[in-house]
């Protein structure tokens, strides 16, 4: 698999939030940012040149912002995972390390990532929030869905809160196999690994589904998600920003959904929903 990093410099004045959300529309999954530069990755098959080429052009003689695009192959991206993947501590009960860190005593989650391509080791706003979001609820005795499980941290955490059972589904083949590793890696055999999209969730119904997606995704599936949840289920939801919450919520509420609440990290939205 290859990935293509596309650098942006010469901010200025402009806000670099409203680039960041314009890419995620056109498919990118993550992105790193500097004093004045930011960086942003795209899956090569998911790369529509023309978009993206006459949307960074438009940037570039509207603001003066400079762009440079590149392939980033996967050896060499694991590769600067590694170098620089550092263990994180959320809400001061779940940490995420790599297998080359030590556990940190007192900590009562404690899960382990293989630092590879696949989104969701913990360090991006968005799995945070979910991971904080999560370890709000009682999932002990509980079935659980992971929709969009990148590595699967979120599935692992449902186990180590005592799920009765977890799902755990991404259309990647990488993410997926990834997935399946981490769940070894953790003990974690009450998850059931899927490599699929929403049509592939399993009918029984769900006490909680978390789903860390990108906001076009989040918007097409989420009558699929709630179809899938038991009466007073709830619906956790990340990978979109704060100006898309309102449209994350009419859906939500159209496909018969309650708002309940929603916590923010550098403009991503972590937010609950409950049927």
């Amino acid at each position: 698999m290859v990935y293509l990093e596309v650098n942006l410099s010469n901010f200025r004045d402009f806000d670099p939030e409203i680039i960041l959300a314009h890419l995620a529309e056109l498919g990118f999954e993550s992105f790193s940012e500097s004093d004045c530069t930011l960086q942003g990755y795209i899956r090569e098959d998911m790369y529509n040149a023309s978009e993206v080429n006459a949307y960074l052009q438009q940037m570039n003689v509207e603001h003066g912002i400079g762009y440079a695009l590149q392939k980033i192959p996967a050896q060499n991206w694991n590769e600067l995972w590694e170098s620089a993947y550092e263990p994180i501590t959320v809400a001061g009960k779940c940490q995420v390390r790599a297998p080359f860190h030590l556990p940190v005593a007192g900590i009562q989650y404690d899960i382990v990532i293989e630092p590879k391509m696949s989104f969701g080791t913990g360090h991006h706003e968005t799995t945070s929030l979910m991971l904080e979001l999560m370890m709000l609820e009682n999932l002990k005795g509980k079935r659980v869905l992971d929709i969009g499980c990148g590595t699967g941290i979120l599935a692992i955490l449902a186990v180590k809160m005592l799920a009765a059972s977890v799902v755990a589904i991404d259309n990647d083949e990488w993410a997926f196999n990834n997935a399946c590793d981490n769940v070894i890696s953790n003990r974690a055999g009450e998850v059931k690994v899927i490599q699929g999209e929403a049509s592939a969730i399993p009918q029984p119904e769900y006490d909680l589904i978390a789903a860390n997606i990108n906001r076009n995704v989040l918007l097409n599936d989420i009558p699929v998600y709630a179809a899938c949840l038991k009466p007073s289920g709830v619906l956790l939801m990340s990978g979109f920003y704060e100006q898309d919450l309102g449209q994350i919520r009419m859906v939500a509420e159209l496909a018969g959904l309650q708002y309940v609440s929603h916590k923010s990290a550098n403009n991503w939205v972590g937010a609950k929903f409950i049927k």
